[in-house]
């Protein structure tokens, strides 16, 4: 039960901060800026894994937690409860930010900037960038630690910087599903629940390709 509160209050942390800088930047004119959002997902994947990794493993991610599972990391009833509890997490962050900033339309929803196909294959892309990082610098389906604070809060920011414009740079089903549901801004939705779990399988076969032994 630890594991899933200590996955649940990091969704909400990650959704809060992260989708709340983008709501902040709205309303102050751009006082945040494109850097500074991308910094503070970036920032708070760090803090949430030095934080919560030794308990649950800081995923916060359902694509992360069925890239685990694939991986062979974990199971399917504790992959499951751990998206279950990722969920809920990101549905009381956005819930909470409704509560705060109640003219703000989007909550922090992520849109594709062009054509679906191009923020579907942008998102799988990223995915997979983000969680070949992730099952190198972890231990078992844990990732905790300095290096794996530094290395993953590093990619998320990056890839926030530099794809957030395009995709939203999402990675994260949670984070893309609880602002959509209760801002009601549902249109695109299923890129950003589908095309990071890819990304995330792909990353799985990827690492064992580059990490085991083949013979020949």
């Amino acid at each position: 039960m630890k594991k899933y509160i200590a996955e649940m209050i990091g969704t909400f942390a990650l959704v809060f901060c992260g989708t709340g800088a983008i709501i902040i930047n709205e309303i102050s004119n751009g006082e945040i800026t494109h850097l500074g959002i991308a910094m503070t997902f970036g920032l708070i994947v760090l803090a949430m894994i030095y934080a919560l990794g030794d308990v649950s493993g800081a995923h916060f991610n359902p694509a992360v937690t069925i890239g685990f599972m694939v991986a062979k990391r974990m199971n399917l009833k504790e992959t499951t409860f751990y998206i279950i509890a990722q969920v809920i997490g990101a549905l009381i962050a956005s819930i909470t930010l409704k509560i705060l900033f109640p003219q703000n339309q989007a909550l922090g929803a992520t849109f594709p900037s062009g054509s679906n196909m191009q923020s579907f294959l942008l998102e799988i892309i990223l995915t997979f960038f983000l969680f070949f990082v992730i099952i190198s610098v972890s231990t078992g389906a844990k990732e905790k630690g300095i290096s794996a604070g530094i290395a993953i809060g590093a990619t998320v920011g990056l890839e926030a910087m530099f794809a957030g414009k395009i995709s939203g740079a999402s990675m994260n089903p949670a984070r893309s599903l609880a602002p959509a549901i209760v801002s009601g801004n549902i249109h695109s939705l299923w890129i950003y629940l589908i095309a990071p779990v890819i990304g995330a399988i792909l990353a799985v076969y990827a690492f064992y390709l580059v990490k085991t032994e083949i013979n020949y």
